[in-house]
């Protein structure tokens, strides 16, 4: 099986293709725009599955779904994001793609997903395309999305504390309040969302 993972976000291309190839799928392309995607697919390389970012440089929306699903030969396509509403992810499925992937989704089921969009199924989530929306990135103190940045900037707790001229242990209270707060499972899932909300 050979997927292409389209993500404008180092970290986050890099921890799916990781999670991909942990489980077993070895042949794992990433590009960082749909036009660099879209590259790839007019070489001829032959992908079972494709999965684009929703928010990445080059998708308009829902237009750049569009537009890889008509060059690239009745492959599956399928929207990442971390942020897109169900009404998004309907809107994707109902147009032709291949499913949806939360990026919050633990990284067992998104390996699961790929495998089931592969094989010529649709996988929406059922529990995310029927929650509604909260404010939970609202509830950050500035404080937070300071050490949340220094978090996606890759930055350790120590160096973040130099930077922010405070002690190592407060900022290790304040990664773990802003995980809470995200539902991140660790700093580099809290990295990812953040990335996806726009907050640092």
């Amino acid at each position: 099986m050979r997927i292409l993972v389209a993500d404008d976000h180092d970290l986050v291309r890099e921890t799916i293709a990781a999670f991909l190839r942990s489980e077993g799928i070895d042949d794992v392309d990433t590009a960082a725009t749909l036009d660099e995607a879209i590259a790839l697919v007019e070489r001829g390389i032959s992908f079972d599955l494709i999965l684009l970012d929703y928010n990445m440089p080059g998708m308009s929306g829902l237009t750049g779904l569009d537009r890889m699903r008509e060059i690239s030969g009745g492959v599956p396509v399928a929207l990442l994001s971390g942020t897109a509403t169900a009404d998004i992810a309907q809107a994707a499925i109902r147009s032709g793609a291949a499913g949806f992937i939360p990026k919050t989704l633990p990284s067992k089921t998104i390996v699961s997903a790929a495998q089931v969009m592969a094989a010529g199924e649709v996988f929406a989530p059922y529990s995310f395309m029927t929650q509604v929306p909260d404010g939970k990135a609202a509830e950050l103190t500035p404080r937070e999305r300071e050490v949340l940045r220094g978090l996606c900037e890759g930055k350790s707790n120590k160096e973040i504390a130099r930077d922010l001229d405070l002690q190592e242990v407060t900022i290790k209270l304040h990664v773990k309040t802003l995980s809470r707060k995200l539902e991140a499972r660790n700093r580099t899932h809290a990295a990812m969302i953040a990335k996806e909300l726009n907050l640092a």
